[in-house]
């Protein structure tokens, strides 16, 4: 395994992390933080395979970032390119993949009843299960960050993309929020970023 990976995930991890890593066809690169996604797969042109992942996560989430990764890799090798990219190939493999790692030894004994439910049945993002997402923020260093979940209807803010909304209702497990530019209605994971705008 490369050496400079093994200062982002736990160290318990290290020995399952090396036997997943040992292709040499397989690369992980770790990259600046992207706000669209943790991580990424792809097969380059030259044949070789390519992970990426960003370099701001906490352990246990670039641990879960990189088993997700691995699991289209394995996924690929196993039954082609012709899969979905998060269908029940690639749902079976990352299940087998991250069973041995779902241990208090590796992960924070909070955090795995969590692990544990995502992993039932495993979403194209870890983020799409936000009791999961939530319990992985916790070990998140300080910031400033806001979410759309902490703040109140009717409030004011913007996306990283610029736009302007206005925050509505909580429609079951999603919230509403106005675009002030346009007044087109959107819907927003609980653990959508925001950066508050002051009047």
């Amino acid at each position: 395994m490369n050496q400079d990976l093994k200062s982002y995930i736990p160290e318990s991890a290290f020995d399952q992390v090396f036997q997943l890593l040992l292709d040499d066809c397989l690369e992980v690169i770790v990259k600046k933080a992207r706000k669209t996604r943790h991580g990424d797969y792809r097969k380059l042109k030259n044949g070789r395979h390519q992970i990426t992942i960003n370099s701001n996560l906490n352990p246990y989430r670039f641990l879960v970032t990189l088993l997700h990764e691995i699991a289209h890799y394995e996924a690929y090798q196993q039954h082609g390119p012709k899969i979905k990219p998060h269908g029940k190939e690639w749902k079976l493999t990352f299940q087998r993949l991250a069973l041995p790692f779902l241990r208090p030894e590796i992960f924070p004994i909070q955090v795995l009843p969590f692990l544990a439910h995502y992993f039932k049945n495993p979403k194209a993002s870890s983020d799409s299960d936000v009791l999961l997402s939530r319990s992985l923020m916790e070990f998140d260093p300080p910031n400033k960050k806001t979410f759309i979940f902490e703040v109140v209807e009717g409030t004011k803010f913007k996306t990283h993309n610029g736009k302007l909304f206005r925050k509505g209702k909580k429609r079951r497990t999603r919230y509403e929020a106005t675009e002030l530019h346009s007044g087109r209605l959107y819907s927003f994971s609980p653990n959508a970023e925001i950066e508050l705008i002051n009047e």
